[in-house]
This record gives structure tokens, C-alpha cells and sequence, in this order.
């Protein structure tokens, strides 16, 4: 052994003196260990909880959003009301509503039976004298009752005589497929038209017109005949004629504004011939109206370009304002 150096034992250390050693370094391992563990399980276990609640929560509110329990007990869809649905029962409602024949009493009952509910009266509010046509249904407007998407104020617009009448009628839908009036419609005034504001006249170029006229009155009659179309139309340019429908009378009116000297927009008032079986004339007698031929003037744009020495069409559309 050499001098200074430890004395080691030669004997092993005794498990008794190991473990209390042992012991010393890890620190004391009582219950403090266990009662972590069970902390963290209750945390976990909460999460879980919380996530499942709300899960449910989701799913009974989306199921609430779409069903709503009205006061009454019954379950109304929260879809939005139909429209479309409501006003094509409601124009079909009209045209049997609106005729009324007193010779025809029970063929009205009958096919006005579909439209309304079990205790409504036959004729539903007509005491079955007078008469009344009318003509040219069409929809108007639907009024959905605020908060309530079940009942409608569904409007028609009709023609009786000369004068034009809105009809409005209070519809019931079931919130599925199915529709009923639910109370006595209403005759209104329909609105007169509307007042045409006064505009200024453009400045017109006088000398393109006149060298357009001409060119233009045989481009409308190839259009009304489709004969050789293309001989006035644009390069590049393919347009559909009337195909004989109407013959071609005479170019009414013109309008050319100022522009650039190859291309222009331009407006053009044409007498059409109503097909009679007689030739159309500029100076119609009323003599036999029946065996005549007819005379309707009729509004266009065009678009015009020059090409060479000449205009030729490269686009017809409906008018907008009145022209000449």
C-alpha cells in the first residue's frame, strides 16, 4: 500500500449500509408522488368532459336552427319561404278566381277547391252575379310576414278591359311542398306608368345620315328577307334575319350622332309589313283592314362602319329611347 492512499475495506459494503446510502441520494419517496399522478388524471378527465359538453351543445343548437317551436306547439322549418313556389300557385289561384261567369258557378267551385282551405265558401266571397275577365297574370311582388317565413302576401299584376289591377292574396305554406290561401284576396289599382324625364337632343350628324340612308334601307331589307345579308354587313360580321317573318316597308328615321368618321353608333326607325297576304303600302286605306297588310314601326341600334367608300353594319340591337 503506498503512504497517503485511502484504505479500502476488503469486506463488501452491507446491504443495509447500501440502501440507506441509496436512499439519502434519491430523497424521500412517500405519497406526495402518487397524489401528482391522481391530479393529472382528474385534469385529463375534465378535459374530456368539457369536450364532450360542448360537443353536445353543438349538436342541439344546430338542431335548434333548424327547427323552431312556434307558441302553438307546432314545428315550423327555418328554410326561407319560397317564392318562386308561392307565386306560381298563386297565378294559377288568379285565372279561376278572376273569371267570373255566372254560368259556370260550379265548374268555378270545383277547380277553386285545390286553392283554399276545407271551411271556405264555394265561390269564396262571390255572390255569383256580375261578370269579370281578365288577362295578362303575372307576378308582382311577395311580401313575407317579419319573423313568421310560413305566411305571405303573394301580388299579381292583371289586365281587365283597359285598365291595369294588382291582386294580392294571403298564402299559407306548410313547410314542405304545400300551399293554401289563407284569407280573402285584394283588388288594387295597379300604378299608372311612369314619367318619361325630358332629355337633351344629342347633336346629329346630318350629312353621315343622308349617306347611310340608302345603304341602310337595303341592309333592312336583306335583314327582313335574310336575300344576300352579307352584302351589308361588316367584314367578319354574321347576322340572323327575321327570315321572312315581316317584309320590309321603308325606313322611317335615322338618327346619326356626331363621332368618328369610320365607326358609329346609330338609331333607326323601320316600318315592318305585317304579313296579310297583300303586299304592304306606304299609305295604308282602311278600307278592308282584314285583307290589308299591316304596318308596324319598330326601333333599332345599330352599329356602323365605313370600309372603303361605304358603311356597313356591324351590329343590330333593340332601341333604347324613342327615336324621330
Amino acid at each position: 500500500m503506498i503512504a497517503g492512499d485511502l484504505e479500502l475495506s476488503a469486506r463488501p459494503e452491507s446491504t443495509s449500509n447500501f440502501e440507506g446510502r441509496r436512499s439519502a441520494r434519491r430523497g424521500w419517496s412517500g405519497g406526495g408522488g402518487r397524489w401528482l399522478v391522481a391530479t393529472g388524471r382528474v385534469i385529463v378527465w375534465a378535459l374530456i368532459l368539457v369536450v364532450l359538453a360542448n360537443g353536445v351543445i353543438a349538436i342541439v343548437s344546430r338542431f335548434r336552427e333548424g327547427a323552431v317551436t312556434t307558441p302553438g306547439g307546432a314545428t315550423s322549418s327555418a328554410a326561407p319561404f319560397p317564392t318562386a313556389a308561392a307565386s306560381a300557385f298563386v297565378v294559377q289561384f288568379a285565372h279561376l278566381y278572376l273569371d267570373l261567369n255566372p254560368a259556370e258557378l260550379s265548374i268555378r267551385a270545383a277547380r277553386l277547391k285545390p286553392y283554399l282551405p276545407p271551411d271556405a265558401g264555394e265561390q269564396f266571397g262571390w255572390d255569383g252575379y256580375g261578370r269579370l275577365q281578365a288577362a295578362y297574370i303575372q307576378p308582382y311582388s311577395v311580401e313575407v310576414n317579419p319573423g313568421d317565413n310560413e305566411n305571405a302576401v303573394v301580388t299579381l299584376t292583371f289586365q281587365s278591359g283597359d285598365r291595369r289591377y294588382l291582386l294580392s292574396v294571403p298564402v299559407h305554406w306548410d313547410g314542405g311542398g304545400k300551399f293554401v290561401v289563407s284569407g280573402r284576396p285584394g283588388v288594387l289599382p295597379a300604378p299608372g306608368p311612369a314619367e318619361l324625364p325630358q332629355v337633351a337632343a344629342a347633336a346629329t350628324d346630318d350629312e353621315t345620315a343622308t349617306e347611310l340612308r340608302s345603304q341602310l334601307a337595303e341592309f333592312f331589307r336583306a335583314y327582313a328577307s335574310g336575300d344576300q345579308l352579307s352584302r351589308y354587313t361588316a367584314s367578319g360580321t354574321s347576322l340572323t334575319s327575321l327570315g321572312g317573318a315581316f317584309s320590309f316597308v321603308e325606313l322611317k328615321d335615322i338618327v346619326v350622332p356626331v363621332g368618328d368618321t369610320t365607326s358609329r353608333e346609330i338609331q333607326a326607325v323601320v316600318v315592318w309589313g305585317v304579313p296579310s297576304g297583300a303586299a304592304p303600302t306606304a299609305e295604308p286605306t282602311p278600307s278592308d283592314p282584314g285583307a290589308m297588310a299591316g304596318r308596324l314601326e319598330q326601333g333599332y341600334r345599330l352599329t356602323v362602319v365605313k370600309q372603303g367608300d361605304k358603311w356597313y353594319v356591324k351590329d343590330i340591337r333593340g332601341a333604347g329611347r324613342a327615336v324621330g
